[in-house]
């Protein structure tokens, strides 16, 4: 059974390294070589690795410009980088060679690798990051008075209607968070229950039933975010005053 908190590995000074922290690393690494060799290898023919970033990159620029139009440049790199980012975090507890190795603490074993969408932190880390960029880019598209109109009015009904959506901005980091954490997380549990029943044939379709569920919720994290943000960098002129 996959404990809620990740397991602690070891400690630098007082800080605790888990085993969630070396998969955030890892996704990193595995992100920032991905970008070194694509862009050492950019040709006018290209090979199968540039084709298929090539089409990824479209597909992801086309979304965000159906939603977001003459915002598209400023918001698409928020979306790429949260959809790329939590794909391989998520696709990576799902790798049997991962999770097979680290050490015992007793009888218990701690895999050195687990996936940092299954980590609680890391996913309220994701929502807060995505509503401080929104917040961030509504300021600096439409400058902090018409932003701060959107919660705060003189008039009364506004002023209401305002306040609510201040409060559905807090309620989004609840669900962002716990959408990506609970669906990531029941995904492993269940794969490590089947595992210890039969550690070939059973647990495949469940893996590729989360391998495609890892990518729909990078997906729905990505588009939500640049849904978000294409709302509130919109004028009140374009999108009907509070």
């Amino acid at each position: 059974m996959i404990p809620l908190a990740p397991e602690v590995l070891f400690n630098i000074w007082k800080f605790p390294v888990t085993n969630t922290i070396l998969d955030t690393l890892l996704t990193d690494v595995i992100l920032l070589s991905l970008v070194y060799v694509v862009s050492r290898n950019i040709k006018i023919l290209p090979g199968m690795l540039q084709n298929i970033i090539e089409f990824l990159f479209e597909q992801i620029y086309n979304i965000t410009n159906s939603v977001a139009a003459q915002r598209t440049g400023m918001i698409f790199p928020f979306f790429m980088t949260f959809f790329l980012f939590i794909l391989i975090s998520n696709w990576s507890g799902l790798l049997p060679a991962l999770g097979a190795i680290g050490f015992y603490h007793g009888k218990t074993f701690y895999p050195l690798l687990r996936s940092a969408s299954t980590d609680l932190n890391a996913t309220i880390a994701f929502a807060l990051i995505s509503l401080s960029a929104t917040h961030y880019l509504s300021i600096k598209t439409l400058g902090f008075k018409e932003y701060i109109t959107r919660f705060i009015s003189y008039k009364p009904l506004n002023l209401y209607v305002g306040l609510l959506e201040l409060i559905s901005e807090f309620t989004k980091i609840i669900s962002f968070s716990f959408r990506l954490f609970g669906n990531i997380y029941v995904g492993e549990v269940m794969i490590s229950q089947l595992s210890n029943v039969s550690a070939f044939l059973l647990p495949i379709p469940l893996m590729l039933y989360e391998s495609a569920v890892g990518l729909i919720q990078a997906l729905v994290f990505g588009m939500l975010t640049m849904a978000f943000m294409a709302i509130l960098t919109t004028p009140h002129s374009e999108g009907g005053e509070l």
